[in-house]
C-alpha cells in the first residue's frame, strides 16, 4: 500500500463511512506498516500539544508593578525619601513589595491551564502495525493508525469507530455529557455537534466500559482538545472592574495633585513672597497630603479578608481582584449537571399500564415512597409495581452502597437510580438475587439498545427480565402487564407515556419480560427480538439540588439572572431549567442553532433567552463574549476542559473542586469546593459585600487627605504658616490607614446587601455622593482644624504646640468619623452601628495609644517635631472632633428623608 496521504485532510468524518474514512486516510482495517507510520510521523509531528509560552517567574513578579496605583505609592516613596525620612520611605516600599509578592502568588499559575491541558493525553496506545497489534507510547500515534481501545482506556487521538463493542466514554470533559456516551458507527449527518458524533472517540475522554478500534483522523493540534488549547491561547483576560477603575482614578488624582502642586508652588512664589526652598516644601507636603498611599494596601487587605471569609464558605479565590468582581456580576452563566444538579440520577416517576406513580426521595439514599395522584400507596395493592422494581433489580450489573455515611454507586449511575427504586419498593437485592439467580445475560449493546438477562426459582421456572431504551423495547413487545395478566399492547398509549415523561427532561427506559423454557439455559437475541410483555416505564433524572433553587432565586432578587449552558440535551436542559426557576419556562436554543448566528444576532438572543443546550465549547465562549459586548459582567461556571476558554473570558470564571479538571480550575479566577452553585450566591454576596468595604474605606481615607491639601491651600492662601508639616501629613496617613481605615476591611455584610440590583458596570468608583461626602468631610476638618490652629497660635501657644493640637485634633476627627463611615446612609446611632464591629473599637484604642505616643514620647517629638499639651487643650480637640459625627449623621438623616420622599413622589407617579 503505497503512502499517498499528504497532509491531514479537512473533513467531517463522522459523516463519513467507516469504509469512505479508511480511503481517505490511505489506511486498511489491519493499520499502517511501520515505514508508513514513520514517514507520517515526520511529516506530522508527534501526538502531542505545543507547551505553553511561559513568562520567567522574575517577568511576572514585576509585572505586578505596572499598575497606576503602584506609580502613585512609588511617587509617594520618592517624595518621603527626598524629605530624608528613610523609615517611612522602607515603609511605603515594603507595601508595594507585599503587594507584588500576593499578586504573584495569586496569580502566577495562570499558564498552567495549557500545560494541564497537555497532561490529559493518554501515554500509550495498543495499535495495528503490519498486521499485528502492539503498544506504542501516544506521541507516535499518526493519521491514519488504527486503535484498539478497551475499559479504563483514556483515548489517545480523535478516532472516526470503526467497530465496538458495547463501547461507552465518558466525554464530560469535552461536552459537559453528564452519562458516558454509548457509540455507533453508522456515518452520522455532518452537521451535528461534538456531543453528538457517536461514531467518534475524542482525545483525553475515558473509556469506561467495552471495546472498539478506531483510525485515527487528527493528533496533537489537530484534536478537539488541541483545538481548545488553542481557543485559550487567544483568549485575554478581562481587567477587573475594580482595577480599571481605581486606574482611573488613579490617572486623574496623579494628574489633579501635579498642577495643584505647581500652581501652589507658583502662587505662593509670586504672589505671596514665600522664598522657593519654602514653596518647594509646601509642594512636597501638599503632594504628599493628596496622595492616599494607605489606599492599595487598604484595598488589597480587604480583598484578601474576602477571600478568607469566602473560603469558609467553600469558595476558594485565586486571584484577589475576583473577589471584588464577583459583586458586580449581573449574569452567571452556570453549567447544569453537578452544578445545579446533584449529579446522582433518580428514579421519580413509574408508568403502568393503568397509573403514573411518583416516587420520593433523591440521590442513591434509597429512603423514599411511591405516591400516587398526591397519596402513598400500598405496594401490596399494585402488583405489578414489585415486578417492575425486581425486573430493575435483577436485570442490573450496579450497586448502591454505604461508605462513610454517603451513599454511593458501584457503577452505571443510571442502573444505580434503579437499584434505589426497587429498595423504596421494599426489594432487597441479596435476597433477590439469591431467589432467582442469573443463568445468561445479554450485556447492553448500543446495536441492539437493550439489556437482557435469564433467571429461574428454586422451582425451575425460568424468566426473561429486559430493559432499555423505550422505543426498542417497544418494537419487542406484543403484550403489556396490566394487573397481574397479559394484555394486548395498547401502542398509542405508551408512546404518549414516553413523551410525557422526556418532557419533564426524563431519560426515559422500559422494562419488560416473558416466560423461558428452555432447559439449556442460554439467551440469545432473537429469543427476546418478539414475544415480549411491557412492564412499565421508568423515568429517570438528575434532580436540581434544593439549595440551588433557593439560591437561583436569591439572585434573581438581587437583579442577577442566570442562565445555563449545558452540553446536555434540549429537552432535558429546558425541564431542569423550568424547575430551577431559570428562564421563561419554554425558550430553549440548541448549540446548532447559534453556529449560523452572527455577533449582532448573538447579542440579541442572549438578551432573552436563559437556557442553552447542546452548547460546544465555542458557543460556550462566543455566548460569554456576547454577554460582555451587552455590557453585562459575567460569571461562567464550569468543570471540562471545554469549559475552559470560555472561564479564562469571563469576568470570574468559577471552577468546580470535586468534579472539576484540572484544565478548568487553572482557567477559574474562583474554585468551588462543594460544586454547589448555591455557593456562588454566598460569593457574590461577599463580593457586594468587599465591594461596599472598600468604598467605606475610600470614603474614609480620602477626606483626610482633600483636609491636608486644602489646610497647606489656606494657609499659602492667607500667607500663614504652614498647621502641618510635610512629615506629620505622613504620620496621620499611615496611622490612619494602618488602623482606622482596615478596621472598616472587617465590616460584616449590610441587611440589604442582597435585596439591591448589581451595581452598573460602568459606574465611576466615586459617584455624586461620593464626592459631595468627601467634599463635605473634608470642608468639616479644615475649618476645625484649622480654627483650633489659629486659635491656639492667637492665645500665644507655639508654633510645636499649635501644630501637635492640629495633628490630634486631624486624628480625632478621623475617630469619630470612623464609627459614622460604617454605614453609607443609615444611622450608626443604635448598639449594632456603635458596637458591631470589634474592630473599630481595637482600632481606636489603638490610635489613641500612638497619638499619646506621639505627643509625649522624647524621640518622636524630636523626629515629628511635637510638643507636650494639656488636659484642657485634650478636651477642645474631642469637643472639636466630634463634631464631625454629629453633622454626617445630621447629613445621613436628611438623605434619607429626601430619598423617601423621592420614592413616594415617583410610586404616586
Amino acid at each position: 500500500m503505497s503512502d499517498s496521504l499528504q497532509t491531514p485532510p479537512k473533513t467531517s468524518w463522522h459523516g463519513l463511512s467507516e469504509e469512505e474514512t479508511l480511503k481517505n486516510l490511505d489506511s486498511r482495517s489491519e493499520g499502517l506498516s511501520e515505514a508508513q507510520a514513520a514517514e507520517r510521523l515526520a511529516r506530522f509531528g508527534p501526538n502531542r500539544l505545543p507547551p505553553p509560552k511561559r513568562a520567567s517567574a522574575l517577568r511576572r513578579f514585576f509585572e505586578h508593578f505596572r499598575n497606576v496605583l503602584i506609580y502613585v505609592l512609588l511617587a509617594a516613596a520618592v517624595v518621603t525619601a527626598l524629605l530624608g525620612h528613610w523609615i517611612d520611605f522602607a515603609v511605603i516600599l515594603a507595601v508595594v513589595v507585599v503587594n507584588a509578592l500576593i499578586g504573584f502568588v495569586q496569580e502566577g499559575k495562570a499558564e498552567k491551564a495549557l500545560e494541564s491541558i497537555s497532561k490529559m493525553l493518554s501515554v500509550d496506545a495498543m495499535v495495528w502495525r503490519d498486521g499485528s497489534r502492539r503498544q506504542i507510547p501516544a506521541e507516535e500515534l499518526v493519521p491514519g493508525d488504527v486503535v484498539f481501545l478497551q475499559s479504563g482506556d483514556k483515548v489517545p487521538a480523535d478516532l472516526r469507530l470503526l467497530s465496538i463493542k458495547d463501547l461507552h466514554v465518558d466525554e464530560a470533559m469535552l461536552t459537559g455529557e453528564s452519562l458516558p456516551v454509548g457509540k455507533a458507527t453508522a456515518q452520522i449527518a455532518e452537521t451535528a455537534t461534538v456531543g453528538d458524533r457517536f461514531n467518534m472517540a475524542f482525545s483525553g475522554t475515558m473509556i469506561t466500559a467495552g471495546q472498539g478500534t478506531g483510525v485515527v483522523v487528527a493528533t496533537g493540534q489537530a484534536t478537539e482538545l488541541g483545538r481548545i488549547s488553542e481557543m485559550l491561547t487567544d483568549v485575554q483576560t478581562l481587567t477587573t472592574p475594580l482595577l480599571r477603575k481605581i486606574g482611573e482614578f488613579a490617572k486623574i488624582l496623579s494628574i489633579g495633585i501635579i498642577l495643584l502642586a505647581a500652581g501652589t508652588f507658583a502662587f505662593g512664589f509670586l504672589a505671596r513672597d514665600y522664598s522657593l526652598s519654602e514653596m518647594f516644601l509646601a509642594a512636597v507636603g501638599l503632594v504628599v497630603a493628596a496622595i492616599p498611599e494607605g489606599l492599595p494596601a487598604i484595598i488589597t487587605i480587604t480583598l484578601a479578608i474576602g477571600v478568607q471569609r469566602m473560603a469558609q464558605r467553600k469558595s476558594i479565590i485565586r486571584r484577589l481582584p475576583a473577589v471584588e468582581t464577583l459583586g458586580a456580576v449581573t449574569v452567571i452563566c452556570s453549567d447544569k449537571t453537578g452544578t445545579l444538579t446533584r449529579s446522582e440520577m433518580t428514579t421519580q416517576a413509574v408508568v403502568t399500564a393503568t397509573n403514573q406513580f411518583e416516587i420520593s426521595g433523591v440521590g442513591y439514599d434509597p429512603h423514599g415512597v411511591l405516591s400516587l395522584g398526591g397519596e402513598e400507596v400500598n405496594l401490596n395493592e399494585h402488583p405489578s409495581l414489585e415486578e417492575i422494581g425486581r425486573a430493575a433489580l435483577l436485570c442490573n450489573d450496579s450497586a448502591v452502597i454505604q461508605k462513610d455515611a454517603q451513599w454511593l454507586v458501584e457503577g452505571d449511575p443510571t442502573e444505580g437510580a434503579l437499584v434505589v427504586m426497587a429498595r423504596k419498593m421494599g426489594l432487597d437485592p441479596a435476597l433477590e438475587n439469591k431467589r432467582w439467580p442469573r443463568d445468561d445475560v445479554i450485556p447492553f449493546e448500543s446495536q441492539h439498545r437493550f439489556m437482557a438477562t435469564l433467571h429461574h426459582d428454586h422451582a425451575g421456572h425460568g424468566f426473561i427480565y429486559l430493559k432499555g431504551a423505550p422505543e426498542r423495547v417497544l418494537q419487542m413487545c406484543t403484550r403489556q402487564r396490566s394487573k397481574g395478566e397479559d394484555m394486548p399492547l395498547n401502542r398509542a398509549y405508551w408512546l404518549e407515556q414516553m413523551e410525557a415523561l422526556a418532557a419533564r427532561g426524563m431519560r426515559v427506559l422500559a422494562v419488560a419480560s416473558r416466560p423461558f423454557s428452555d432447559e439449556v439455559r442460554q439467551l440469545k437475541v432473537d429469543e427476546v427480538s418478539t414475544g415480549m410483555s411491557l412492564l412499565g416505564l421508568l423515568g429517570i433524572i438528575d434532580p436540581p439540588r434544593p439549595e440551588a433553587i433557593e439560591a437561583v432565586r436569591q439572585c434573581r432578587n438581587a437583579g442577577i439572572r442566570v442562565k445555563m449552558i449545558t452540553g446536555d440535551h434540549i429537552i432535558t436542559a429546558a425541564a431542569i431549567a423550568q424547575q430551577m426557576g431559570i428562564g421563561d419556562g419554554k425558550r430553549a436554543i440548541a448549540g446548532a442553532e447559534l453556529e449560523g448566528m452572527d455577533a449582532e444576532a448573538l447579542r440579541a438572543v442572549v438578551r432573552d433567552v436563559d437556557v442553552f443546550a447542546r452548547a460546544a465549547p465555542e458557543h460556550k465562549l462566543r455566548l460569554v463574549e456576547a454577554l460582555q459586548a451587552n455590557g453585562e459582567v459575567t460569571a461562567m461556571t464550569g468543570d471540562g476542559v471545554n469549559d475552559a476558554p470560555a472561564l479564562k473570558r469571563s469576568n470570574v470564571g468559577v471552577a468546580m473542586g470535586i468534579k472539576g479538571t484540572e484544565v478548568s480550575k487553572e482557567a477559574a479566577e474562583m474554585v468551588l469546593l462543594d460544586d454547589n452553585f448555591a455557593s456562588i450566591a454566598h460569593a457574590v454576596e461577599e463580593g457586594r459585600t468587599v465591594y461596599d468595604n472598600i468604598k467605606k474605606a475610600i470614603l474614609f481615607i480620602l477626606p483626610t487627605n482633600g483636609a491636608e491639601a486644602l489646610i497647606i491651600l489656606v494657609a499659602i492662601a492667607l500667607g500663614r504658616t504652614l498647621p502641618i508639616t510635610p512629615v506629620q501629613i505622613l504620620w496621620i496617613n499611615m496611622i490612619t490607614a494602618v488602623t482606622l481605615a482596615l478596621a472598616l476591611a472587617f465590616e460584616p455584610a449590610e441587611s440589604n446587601v442582597m435585596s439591591r440590583p448589581p451595581r452598573p458596570p460602568q459606574e465611576p468608583i466615586l459617584g455624586g455622593f461620593l464626592l459631595w461626602r468627601i467634599s463635605y468631610v473634608s470642608l468639616i476638618l479644615v475649618i476645625g482644624t484649622f480654627g483650633l490652629f489659629l486659635w491656639e497660635r492667637a492665645q500665644g501657644m507655639d508654633i510645636e504646640r499649635a501644630r501637635t493640637v492640629a495633628v490630634n485634633t486631624l486624628v480625632f476627627f478621623e475617630v469619630f468619623y470612623l464609627i459614622n463611615s460604617r454605614y453609607l446612609h443609615d444611622s450608626v446611632v443604635n448598639r449594632e452601628g456603635l458596637f458591631g464591629n470589634r474592630y473599630v473599637l481595637w482600632a481606636i484604642g489603638v490610635v489613641i495609644v500612638f497619638q499619646l505616643l506621639f505627643t509625649y514620647a522624647g524621640p518622636m517629638q524630636v523626629l515629628f517635631g511635637t510638643a507636650a499639651i494639656d488636659l484642657f487643650t485634650w478636651g477642645l480637640i474631642i469637643l472639636v472632633a466630634f463634631s464631625v459625627f454629629v453633622l454626617v449623621e445630621l447629613e445621613k438623616a436628611l438623605y434619607r428623608a429626601f430619598s423617601k420622599k423621592s420614592t413616594k413622589s415617583t410610586d404616586a407617579a
